[in-house]
C-alpha cells in the first residue's frame, strides 16, 4: 500500500534530464551509526518491526562521489568502485537499490551513474557500513536532482534523504543526522514514523552530550550471516512479538534515560539490547554465533571496571563479534589506559576505532 509521503515524493519528482547537461555531481560524506535500541525484523518496503535509537559516529565514515551524465543509449547504466577498485558483489546491490528509486528519480533511468566509496572501516563486519554507504548515496542522489531541477535546498531535504536511504538499508535512514537518531514509530513520540528518521525533539541531558564509541575490533571478517538474514529470520522466530514488545518498552525507557540523565538506566537498557540481539540470533532457526570469546572476554571486563571504578561505561554490539565500547567523554584518560592494559590484546592485531558521537553527514563541495 502506498503511503501519502510515497506519492508525494513522487508526484514532486524531476521527470527528466535538461538537454544541455553533460556531467554533474555530487558527494557526501555519511557516518555510520551505533544503535543502542537495535532495530530486528520488518515488513514490505523496509519498514521496522519496533522503534531504534542510535548515535552517528564521527570517524567511521563512507565517502561518496556521483557523477552523473546522460546515457548514450538512454537506458540506465552503473559503475560503481570501492576504494578505487570494481566491486561487482556491492555493484549489483547498489544497481538494484537504484532501479527501485526510478519512481523518485525518474531522470535516472536516462543516466549514466559512475559511483566510488570509501570507508573509514572495515565493511561487512558489524559496524554499519551499509548505513553510512546507502545514506552517503541518497544524499548525493537528493543534491543531484536538486541541481538538476534548480530548486534551492529545502527544510525536507534530509527527511527525504532518510526516506531514500531506508529504501536501500533500514539503519541507513538514522544516518542523515548527527548526534542521537530515532527511526520507527512509537507511541508517545509526535516525530516517529516508520518511514523516515529524526533527531530527537528535546534537549539532551549532561551525561549524554559528549559519548565516546571505542570500537573494539575482534574479527575484521565479513559476517558470517547478512543483516538481511538475520531479520527474515524474525518472521518465524517464536520471540518475535515477545522482541516487539521490549523493544518499545527499551525505546520509551531509553529515551527518558537520555532527558533525564539516568545513566544507571541508560546502561541496564543498552546492556540488555545488545545482547537480546544476539540472544536472538543463537535462538532462530537456523541459529548464528556471532560473539566470539574475545567478545565474551571484553564485556566481562568492562562490566568489573565499571563495578570497581564508578566510570560511566557500557557497551553495545551490533550484528557481529566487535563491540563498541561508550563512555563519557569526561572519562577518556581513564578509558583508554584501560583500553590499552585490557581490551587491546583481544583486538585482532591490536586494532580498535577511536571514535565519538559526530555531528551528521557533511556535503563536499566540488
Amino acid at each position: 500500500m502506498e503511503s501519502n509521503l510515497q506519492l508525494r515524493y513522487q508526484d514532486e519528482s524531476v521527470a527528466g534530464l535538461p538537454g544541455d547537461l553533460v556531467s554533474i555531481e555530487s558527494e557526501w560524506k555519511s557516518p555510520s551509526n551505533i544503535a543502542l535500541i537495535k532495530y530486528w525484523g520488518k515488513f514490505a518496503g523496509q519498514l521496522p518491526r519496533n522503534p531504534s535509537l542510535s548515535f552517528s559516529l564521527k570517524e567511521a565514515i563512507s565517502s561518496t562521489k556521483v557523477v552523473l551524465k546522460p546515457s548514450p543509449d538512454g537506458i540506465f547504466e552503473l559503475t560503481y568502485q570501492l576504494d578505487n577498485q570494481e566491486n561487482r558483489s556491492f555493484e549489483s546491490r547498489i544497481k538494484e537499490y537504484i532501479e527501485s528509486l526510478f519512481p523518485y528519480f525518474p531522470f535516472l533511468q536516462e543516466s549514466s551513474l559512475s559511483i566510488n566509496s570509501h570507508n573509514t572501516f572495515p565493511h561487512s563486519s558489524g559496524i554499519a557500513s551499509s548505513a553510512s554507504g546507502m545514506s552517503s548515496i541518497a544524499l548525493c542522489l537528493c543534491a543531484l536532482e536538486e541541481k538538476i531541477s534548480g530548486i534551492e535546498r529545502g527544510i525536507d531535504f534530509f527527511g527525504k534523504a532518510s526516506y531514500i536511504a531506508r529504501l536501500g538499508s533500514g539503519s541507513a535512514s538514522r544516518s542523515v543526522y548527527g548526534n542521537f537518531v530515532s527511526w520507527g514509530f512509537a507511541q508517545g513520540f509526535k516525530l516517529s514514523s516508520d518511514e523516515f528518521a529524526s533527531p530527537l525533539d528535546f534537549t539532551i541531558s549532561p551525561s549524554f552530550k559528549s559519548l565516546c564509541d571505542a570500537i573494539l575490533i575482534i574479527s575484521p571478517e565479513k559476517k558470517k550471516v547478512s543483516s538481511s538474514q538475520g531479520h527474515s529470520l524474525m518472521k518465524n522466530h517464536p520471540y518475535a512479538s515477545l522482541r516487539y514488545e521490549q523493544a518499545k518498552k527499551n525505546f520509551t525507557l531509553l529515551m527518558k534515560a537520555i532527558k533525564s540523565d539516568d545513566v544507571e538506566t541508560f546502561i541496564r537498557i543498552t546492556e540488555n539490547e545488545a545482547l537480546s540481539l544476539h540472544g536472538l540470533m543463537m535462538s532462530s532457526d537456523p541459529g548464528f554465533l556471532l560473539l566470539e570469546p574475545a567478545s565474551l572476554e571484553i564485556i566481562d571486563r568492562i562490566r568489573k571496571f565499571r563495578e570497581e571504578t564508578g566510570t560511566f561505561i557500557t557497551f553495545t554490539i551490533d550484528a557481529g563479534p566487535n563491540v563498541h565500547l561508550i563512555y563519557s567523554l569526561d572519562s577518556r584518560d581513564k578509558v583508554l589506559d584501560f583500553i590499552k592494559t585490557e581490551l587491546q590484546p583481544f583486538c585482532f592485531e591490536g586494532n580498535w576505532i577511536d571514535d565519538r558521537m559526530g555531528e551528521g553527514p557533511e556535503e563536499i563541495n566540488s
